[in-house]
């Protein structure tokens, strides 16, 4: 089939490649000229594991294209996937719909009649029903993404399931065209009206997050009590009805969906006259993971950060990715730098991005390099390069053995035995060390 998509950010671009994967002729679109003619070069310009050899290999090929031409687009095919972001606005928590107010005007203003405008976008519930209303001339349908980022291409060709907001059988049968390869290897298919398809994703990012919330709420109690969330996080991850993913206490999440789209699925049920308010205790409870980061390292340097040399290893809201929006780890680096700290980052993809937003914090090329001297490490983005560190050789980097691991996997025997100090969000000090700062 003959395909565009529309945006060719993180989403787009993927989903551009994957479906020439398909075996699909995709168009690419955006308004960044610089965006499409790297693209178009077949540069990617973010990380994401595997994407760049989809993106040369589909553009060599002539298979995959990008331009910034929507007359070109509207020509090229009747098929329209709609990707742009969905930000959170400056004036509120709900999600600001300009990109894809524009992005839907744009392509119908240029498309065929009849042609099927597919939104993949994250929206609050509500959305493509406006949009069928106001372009009458072209078919909405709405397949929301579940895309995790380092995981992005397997997620798009082998999804654990799709999903089709759709009003008409023809709209359907299209889809399923589009996606054959994808169902004849048993994907899972739900097919759903508008408000439905659209409610899928803004749910399961918040229950994703709820969970996240809820096991950093068990720290908060472990730290009260002096309990090992660590262990407990095992033992009810034991019950299959519980499960045990996303039980790991930490500093929390990042990036940007979980944040902005927890905020945009609570703004948005007010309006419609239900209260959601417990998102908004998650909300919290992310945040004051953060803040438990900074005042433990606050107790660790004796009461204050002042001129404290601080490694933070760890940029990116997550491994496997370059993406620093809403990165817990920046958060707590830039905070400590404004309370005095000579804080020094190291991560192995984000460094160019967390340099442009945070120019003011220090940067090391690598892991060693920010090591050495520090009288204070925090471990806060788990790429599995810092967990294969040797805890004796950074002993003798630093100035002073004492580590917090804000992502709860290094192992703290290992550590501890290298002669750190070692630290962990939820779970009790070592017996030795339980006296150190008044901890």
């Amino acid at each position: 089939m003959r395909l565009t998509v529309i945006g060719t950010g993180y989403l787009g671009a993927t989903h551009a490649a994957c479906m020439a994967e398909l075996g699909h002729e995709v168009l690419g679109v955006d308004v960044d000229p610089d965006k499409v003619a790297a693209l178009q070069a077949g540069r990617v310009p973010f990380h994401e594991p595997g994407l760049p050899g989809l993106i040369a290999k589909h553009t060599a090929s002539g298979r995959l294209a990008f331009t910034t031409d929507y007359a070109a687009a509207g020509a090229f095919a009747d098929v329209h996937f709609v990707c742009v972001g969905t930000p959170q606005r400056q004036d509120s928590e709900g999600a600001d719909l300009t990109y894809v107010d524009a992005a839907f005007a744009a392509i119908a203003e240029h498309a065929g009649e009849g042609a099927l405008l597919v939104g993949k976008s994250t929206v609050p519930v509500g959305t493509a029903g406006r949009l069928a209303t106001v372009h009458q001339g072209v078919e909405v349908a709405w397949n929301p993404e579940f895309l995790r980022e380092g995981f992005a291409v397997e997620d798009t060709l082998r999804p654990d399931r799709l999903v089709f907001g759709v009003r008409s059988s023809r709209a359907e049968t299209i889809l399923r065209q589009v996606y054959a390869p994808v169902l004849d290897a048993g994907t899972p298919l739900v097919t759903a009206d508008f408000p439905t398809a659209e409610l899928v994703k803004t749910a399961a990012n918040a229950f994703l997050a709820t969970k996240i919330s809820f096991i950093n709420a068990m720290a908060e109690i472990c730290e009260a009590a002096g309990g090992d969330v660590g262990v407990l996080a095992e033992a009810i991850g034991h019950d299959d009805r519980i499960g045990r993913k996303f039980l790991r206490a930490g500093v929390g999440f990042g990036g940007g969906c979980l944040p902005k789209d927890i905020r945009a699925f609570a703004h948005r049920a007010d309006e419609l006259g239900v209260s959601l308010g417990f998102l908004r205790e998650v909300d919290a409870i992310n945040m004051r993971r953060r803040d438990k980061v900074v005042e433990l390292a606050r107790e660790l340097c004796g009461g204050s950060v002042l001129g404290a040399r601080i490694a933070v290893l760890g940029a990116a809201f997550k491994p496997g990715s370059d993406d620093i929006r809403d990165s817990p780890a920046l958060n707590v680096a830039a905070r400590l730098r404004l309370d005095g700290a000579d804080v020094t980052v190291y991560d192995p993809e984000a460094l160019d991005n967390a340099r442009k937003a945070f120019p003011l914090l220090g940067y090391a090329v690598s892991a060693e390099e920010a090591l050495r001297g520090a009288g204070l490490v925090l471990h806060l983005t788990e790429w599995p390069q810092f967990r294969e560190i040797d805890p004796e050789r950074a002993a003798r980097l630093v100035s002073r053995p004492y580590l917090v691991d804000g992502r709860g996997v290094l192992d703290a025997d290992r550590w501890t035995a290298a002669g750190w100090h070692f630290r962990a969000l939820g779970r009790p000090a070592p017996v030795g060390e339980r006296s150190l700062q008044g901890l």
